[in-house]
């Protein structure tokens, strides 16, 4: 279905056009009328499949359309990252048209806290959040909701798996119950049903598949014990010519231990955690973009928050608790028809992760041997090791990606 068979706005269309987009992807077809129809609605729908523009460009249309169009939309995000890049789509889209949208995230310096205080006096058409921040702005009274129209959870089983359960209910309570809601998750657990009853009124659902990882991912394993994870990952990154890596840890204190571990050692590397502060983080996001910094590490947090293009590796120093989360993982590889390669360490707990990993998947992940060096690192994990090991005769080349 191409753009133009929505009758979107002349000037929002001129936006998609000027960016090279034509086609609306699977969401987006079946999103985009529904939403324009003013329904409540609940996706399910991973990063990567125009969820974004699946709920920006109908939203976008109709605020086109108003005269009064104070504080009309509230975009809430699990992040500062997401908001960031939601924020920097509506900006491209609203290129040709005079649609003003305004990001509200803690963690900034003081003049960014002003200019958001300023435009939220002013009013603007769309407010891109995270929960906390915005709860600060609502309870002072500086931001008023009482015109608002659409309100729209993205990536809302990131959220509540953040803890954001409670303040999302409490920002609910400061908006018009007359709204329209839109709710978009990567996953669709009991929980989120639970959050979509309080929320939604009689809501369209829609489900989008979760796309297997692309064909140009070189797939592999490496039954690891913890103790032999570390030096395995520093013999891979400095034996395998690799220019971008990203490597997602399970806790932030681990990101950092490895981020100073790797710094020690003298890798180009850096930690991507809550405890920075926001221009650090832009800083460090920027240098591994521009190829300044080779190594990237982060949580799970990390892999729908980036948007990076030429990833050529992706380690899972620990096995991903979620199966979908090894599928956003690894998708930050192999993206625009490229190749990468996706190595998982894999130890004695892991075994249930691992098989419902491939059964998503669909799909056997071929498992190569440890190195001698590294196998003697410890002895209680070698029976397990050895006795996983055995039967496969490949042993890694630093030299083969994908």
């Amino acid at each position: 279905m191409d753009f133009n068979d929505f009758n979107f706005n002349p000037d929002l269309l001129a936006g998609l056009q000027a960016m090279g987009f034509r086609s609306a992807t699977p969401i987006q077809q079946q999103a985009i009328p529904l939403v324009m129809e003013n329904k409540d609605l609940i996706a399910c729908a991973q990063t990567g499949t125009g969820k974004t523009g699946a709920y920006l460009l109908p939203v976008m249309h109709k605020i086109s359309l108003q005269e009064n169009r104070h504080n009309n939309t509230l975009i809430l995000a699990p992040t500062r990252e997401l908001a960031q890049q939601i924020d920097l789509q509506v900006e491209a889209l609203s290129y040709f048209t005079n649609i003003s949208s305004l990001t509200v995230f803690g963690g900034g310096d003081g003049v960014a806290y002003e200019q958001q205080k300023r435009s939220m006096r002013e009013g603007v058409d769309i407010i891109i959040a995270t929960p906390g921040r915005l709860i600060a702005h609502l309870s002072s009274g500086l931001l008023k909701m009482e015109h608002l129209q659409h309100l729209i959870l993205d990536e809302a089983d990131r959220m509540l798996d953040m803890g954001f359960y409670e303040d999302i209910m409490k920002i609910v309570g400061y908006l018009p119950k007359e709204r329209q809601t839109l709710m978009f998750s990567a996953t669709m657990p009991p929980k989120i049903r639970k959050l979509a009853a309080n929320l939604l009124h009689n809501p369209e659902q829609i489900s989008i598949a979760i796309s297997k990882p692309a064909e140009g991912i070189l797939q592999q394993i490496f039954n690891a014990h913890d103790d032999q994870k570390s030096p395995m990952l520093v013999q891979i990154l400095k034996s395998g010519n690799f220019k971008s890596v990203i490597v997602f840890a399970s806790t932030k204190d681990k990101v950092k231990d490895l981020g100073r571990e790797l710094k020690k050692i003298g890798l180009k590397a850096d930690a991507f955690h809550s405890d920075l502060d926001q221009k650090q983080r832009e800083d460090i996001l920027l240098d591994f973009k521009n190829r300044k910094l080779m190594v990237l590490i982060g949580t799970d947090v990390l892999s729908r928050g980036i948007d990076v293009d030429g990833v050529d590796l992706v380690v899972n120093y620990d096995v991903p608790h979620d199966a979908e989360d090894y599928v956003h993982r690894i998708g930050r590889t192999a993206r625009a028809e490229t190749k990468g390669t996706a190595i998982t360490f894999v130890n004695h707990r892991d075994k249930r992760k691992l098989d419902n990993i491939e059964k998503l998947i669909e799909k056997k992940i071929e498992v190569l041997t440890l190195p001698d060096d590294i196998l003697a690192i410890a002895e209680k994990p070698r029976e397990f090791v050895k006795k996983n090991n055995n039967s496969r005769k490949k042993v890694w080349n630093p030299k083969k990606k994908g």
